[in-house]
């Protein structure tokens, strides 16, 4: 008599992941739309681009607060409601008080969803550390396929245009989000930096360490100094909290890679040089873009000398921009390559966002929002010794990366990159995940066991 054939039976490690992935999917499915190549052009400051992803993120909090009304999670608690909720205060405030309320309500629900709303749902649904690393691995394996994507549009020529060339890798964001390919890309590598230097399991920490050598590249190759800027800044803390030895043997791994993939093997060797170079150019022969940006860094200090408390009103930038910039400012920035044409972007923002602020929400707006960036960096920090911080997962408890540094390197990386770019683009809804990411470890993860 035939034997009836059997289904493989699903271990229960891949049925507790398959748990959390569905717990998980509505940040989960955030992250995989942000493949979908973007049709509108990369609006600076408190502007949109209507994004599949933009609507997966309201998706998600319609979920979680489905989920909290029915009472399946838990609220938040008064620390992390003060501290998430208080860019409000200076969101509503610059809304009423600006001259056009009106135009004002798209920014306020802009920086609401931004800052607010999805870095909460965030933490709503992420339960555990098991949870934090299902997320921290899908955003690391969204940072390895834009990479892919980045590295075979320099090999093919197919990039945005880069110097004449179009060989910057912009990945599925086009060439009007140069920006948001090094964007995810840094933060998989900061993500995997955390991973590498913890006390996970080995064989986490060795695919951390792969996976860093597979972004290392297409960070290069992005040609964007804010995201190298950003990422080294992020990286050095990351090293200097895991302790000297560790961070000694990791950075002397970095650096051969480095000189192999962009010395030995000569990939963008001599543009990366000259970019680099540039970043120390600022005064002495700037180009256009850093010319451009000291301009508009200048206006914005001219209007919040004009209005101090409140700034202008959100999206009062583009308006005021012109009576307050000097001639040195060009009309826009070129852009091509990627699949588009020719097309010259206006410039509508500061590329600052701490200016950004200043100038459209005031000295108020201000505080309130770097207040709220600034508890949750003084938590990560201070919740290091924790219960189980700095611990890892370890051997049986799900993947191993160790939260601490994961959550204070992408808060590092955020508010520096935050000198050098604002919001604006697809990759925006991307770091409302990660805040909520890393307020999760900072408000409550550290207390989890």
């Amino acid at each position: 008599m035939a034997t009836a054939a059997r289904l493989p039976v699903v271990g229960p490690g891949a049925r507790d992941l398959l748990r959390r992935a569905g717990a998980l999917s509505p940040v989960l499915a955030v992250l995989a739309l942000l493949l979908v190549p973007g049709g509108g052009g990369a609006e600076g400051g408190t502007g949109g681009t209507g994004t599949v992803a933009d609507a997966a993120s309201g998706l998600l909090v319609l979920v979680c607060l489905v989920r909290v009304a029915r009472g399946g999670a838990r609220p938040l608690t008064r620390t992390a409601a003060v501290v998430l909720g208080l860019p409000v205060l200076g969101i509503c405030l610059a809304a009423i008080t600006s001259n056009d309320p009106a135009s004002s309500l798209p920014g306020v629900a802009r920086y609401v969803q931004v800052f607010v709303l999805v870095p909460a749902a965030v933490l709503l649904t992420v339960r555990d550390r098991r949870d934090f690393a299902v997320v921290a691995w899908a955003l690391v394996g969204l940072a390895l396929l834009q990479g892919a994507v980045g590295v075979a549009q320099y090999l093919t020529g197919t990039g945005a245009s880069y110097q004449g060339e179009d060989i910057r890798a912009v990945g599925t964001f086009g060439a009007t989000d140069v920006m948001g390919m090094a964007t995810v890309v840094s933060y998989g590598l900061v993500v995997v930096t955390g991973i590498a230097l913890g006390s996970g399991p080995g064989r986490a920490r060795t695919a951390a360490l792969v996976c860093a050598g597979l972004l290392f590249l297409p960070l290069v190759l992005s040609f964007s100094r804010g995201a190298w800027i950003a990422t080294v800044f992020a990286c050095a803390l990351q090293l200097l909290l895991a302790g000297p030895r560790r961070a000694a043997r990791v950075a002397l791994a970095t650096g051969a890679l480095g000189v192999v993939l962009v010395g030995g093997l000569g990939i963008g060797s001599d543009l990366v040089e000259e970019r680099i170079t540039s970043i120390t150019r600022v005064t002495a022969a700037p180009d256009q873009s850093v010319t451009d940006r000291y301009t508009m860094w200048a206006a914005a200090g001219e209007m919040w000398r004009a209005e101090p408390l409140t700034g202008v009103g959100l999206k009062g930038f583009p308006r005021y921009r012109d009576a307050h910039a000097s001639v040195a400012l060009s009309s826009g920035s070129d852009t091509a390559g990627a699949g588009a044409g020719f097309r010259r972007q206006p410039l509508l923002s500061p590329h600052n966002m701490y200016l950004l602020v200043l100038s459209e929400q005031g000295l108020v707006g201000l505080l309130a929002l770097a207040g709220s960036w600034t508890a949750l960096l003084v938590g990560a920090l201070r919740r290091r010794g924790g219960t189980g911080a700095g611990t890892g997962f370890g051997p049986g408890s799900g993947p191993g990366a160790d939260c601490a540094l994961v959550a204070t390197g992408l808060l590092v990386w955020q508010l520096v990159d935050f000198f050098y770019a604002d919001i604006g683009g697809p990759s925006t809804v991307l770091m409302a995940v990660v805040l909520g990411l890393a307020a999760w470890w900072s408000l409550v993860g550290a207390r989890r066991a």
